[in-house]
């Protein structure tokens, strides 16, 4: 029979599979706690949140929920940063603390349904983020569209342009 305190944890880690869209795995190794405490703070303004479970818990939690299987990443100190919109902010966080900490490294995640190995896991920290790529989009969308409305303009522009050099004529004139 399983004991009562992972048999809790292995609840806590279901709830927060479920209520994530993925999670990367890092290893945290040497971090002081204030250190970690930085690491979350800055995880919580990204709308992520790490968390450390035991590694054969959580192994036990990913074959239950039948995600993809990253059970042999799932080795040492781990700790596992749950996302809930864009995983892209998360791993720009974990690389920005990981290299101003030096302690901080990607070994594994699950991301867009898909598990991913250490270098797949920091690639998503060199994309641009959901904004970004929303800003990027509107710009090449409305770009063909001022073109259209300056062409669209152009009579008028001239037409506005011919009226007044008559009015100026008829002004000489009289």
């Amino acid at each position: 029979m399983p004991n009562k305190s992972n048999t809790q944890m292995l609840e806590k880690i279901s709830e927060s599979l479920t209520n994530s869209k993925g999670f990367f795995v890092v290893d945290f190794r040497g971090l002081t706690v204030k250190e970690s405490q930085d690491v979350r703070r800055a995880l919580r303004e990204a709308n992520a949140e790490m968390k450390v479970y035991k590694n054969n818990i959580m192994r036990i939690a990913l074959a239950q929920a039948e995600m993809p299987d990253i059970s042999e990443s799932l080795v040492g100190t781990c700790a596992y940063v749950f996302f809930e919109n864009d995983p892209v902010d998360a791993a720009k966080v974990l690389k920005k603390k990981g290299e101003e900490l030096k302690k901080l490294e990607f070994v594994a995640g699950i991301a867009d349904g898909k598990g991913l190995n250490a270098e797949e896991a920091k690639a998503y920290a060199d994309l641009a983020s959901r904004e970004e790529l929303m800003a990027q989009l509107v710009y090449v969308m409305a770009s063909p569209l001022r073109g259209i409305a300056s062409v669209c303009a152009g009579p008028a522009r001239g037409l506005v342009t011919a009226l007044d050099a008559i009015a100026e004529q008829k002004k000489e004139a009289a």
